[in-house]
């Protein structure tokens, strides 16, 4: 740097540093609060009310995905599966009953009351079914049962639609009244059909198997509350809706899992983390989010291993924006978390899932850039402005600036290469102010 001593109108001028406008390389870095994440978690829970009958893997294990975890013996589960089986076999019989009289004037009332008590029935079934199958833990068999209820429901509409022009028809004197009662019976076959289709996967979805590899951890996460099915019950009969509040929807449960200890429907019995490639999750403030794009490359510090340096690379930036407990916006960054190094060359030791980092995105360069001393830039008016030196005063320049590293500016416009910038005092200045040397 040189220095110059800065005087006019008479006052003592402070002392200024200026530096020559050069041209080089400049990063810009924009550093982040990071998380380790694992590839994937994901909390399995007890699928009905039971026993653990049996726990086929311990604390640590690898499994890999397809293994049964824990089978739950559920008495409850397998007596709904007696029940609605019962009911779909008399369902079955009920089908092609016909009723003495062939073609009367007119239905009589008694078959519009077992239409309305086919359809309070066909609700409280669906509801039912619906509720069951929210109680699945996997996911998959979850989605499943309740795309069965669904379907079954479009079914049973179009039945029942079949069974009113049944009904027209009987009345228009058009057809017999056996073939009312066939196809209100037809529809109402229908619904317990889905029942028992919704408890056979329930039954068979006592053996908790694993939907992903990873690493077995007994018990959900600490103070996970079941999920909540209130919504679901609400159009449920009064002891559906008691079933499902005494299976704790909802409430905090224990995460202790044995062979012979009593589950719940939805208590959480095992967790799985898939460690096989460990990802970074960080949060980037919203002044600096829309430098961020997939492919920026990034330096890793982790907390744990403060001397090492891992690699990573942005995957993603999210859409939505998370509130800050200060009330600031951030957004957050997925990176990938590659393999690290200390300084002396050795490799550094594998992250933990859950530890905290400082990610520093790497979001521009700028190769043989003009730029200056990041201290020569103010900012003044809402525009960026340096300090010249020219024949010996202090003229002003707005400038535009590129790539804005932690030393060094790139600047892109309103400076020359070989101008001598003022790096220090420049806050006191006034244009035209003499500069001596």
């Amino acid at each position: 740097l040189l220095t110059a001593a800065v005087a006019g109108c008479g006052e003592r001028a402070p002392v200024a540093g200026v530096a020559a406008v050069g041209r080089g390389t400049v990063t810009e870095v924009v550093e982040a609060p990071a998380t380790v994440t694992p590839r994937a978690t994901v909390t399995l829970a007890a699928p009905a009310d039971g026993t653990v009958a049996t726990l086929a893997v311990r604390d640590g294990q690898q499994v890999r995905a397809g293994t049964v975890l824990v089978r739950v013996d559920s008495p409850s589960a397998q007596r709904r599966l007696r029940e609605v089986r019962q009911a779909d076999a008399r369902a079955a019989a009920a089908v092609g009953t016909t009723v003495g009289a062939t073609v009367p004037t007119r239905a009589p009332a008694g078959v519009d009351a077992v239409q309305v008590r086919a359809d309070a029935e066909a609700r409280r079934a669906f509801g039912g079914a619906r509720a069951a199958a929210l109680l699945i833990s996997e996911e998959s068999v979850r989605a499943q049962a309740l795309a069965a209820v669904a379907t079954a429901e479009s079914q049973y509409a179009a039945a029942r639609a079949a069974a009113q022009e049944v009904l027209r028809r009987v009345n228009a004197g058009l057809a017999g009244l056996s073939a009312a009662i066939t196809a209100l019976s037809e529809a109402q076959r229908i619904q317990t059909r889905a029942a028992v289709a919704v408890a056979e996967q329930a039954v068979g979805a006592l053996d908790v198997r694993a939907p992903i590899s990873g690493v077995v951890s007994l018990g959900g996460p600490a103070g996970a509350p079941r999920p909540d099915l209130s919504a679901a019950s609400g159009s449920l009969s009064p002891d559906l809706q008691q079933a499902l509040a005494a299976a704790g929807g909802g409430q905090p449960s224990s995460d202790v899992v044995a062979a012979g200890v009593p589950v719940r429907a939805g208590q959480p019995v095992v967790t799985l983390t898939d460690v096989s490639a460990l990802t970074l999750a960080a949060e980037v403030d919203e002044t600096d989010v829309l430098l961020v794009r997939a492919g920026v490359p990034a330096a890793i510090e982790l907390d744990a291993v403060p001397d090492a340096t891992y690699r990573g690379r942005v995957t993603s930036v999210d859409l939505t924006p998370t509130q800050t407990a200060r009330g600031g916006v951030t957004y957050r960054v997925r990176l990938t978390l590659d393999g690290g190094t200390r300084p002396d060359g050795r490799a550094a030791p594998l992250p933990r899932p859950g530890m905290n980092a400082v990610a520093r995105l790497r979001v521009r360069e700028a190769r043989d850039a003009l730029s200056v001393p990041a201290s020569a830039v103010l900012r003044e008016g809402g525009r960026d402005v340096v300090w010249v030196a020219q024949d010996g005063r202090a003229r002003r320049r707005d400038v535009v600036l590129g790539a804005q590293g932690e030393d060094r500016v790139q600047v892109v416009g309103g400076l020359r290469d070989g101008e001598q910038v003022v790096v220090r005092g420049a806050d006191r200045l006034r244009d035209g102010q003499q500069l001596r040397r």
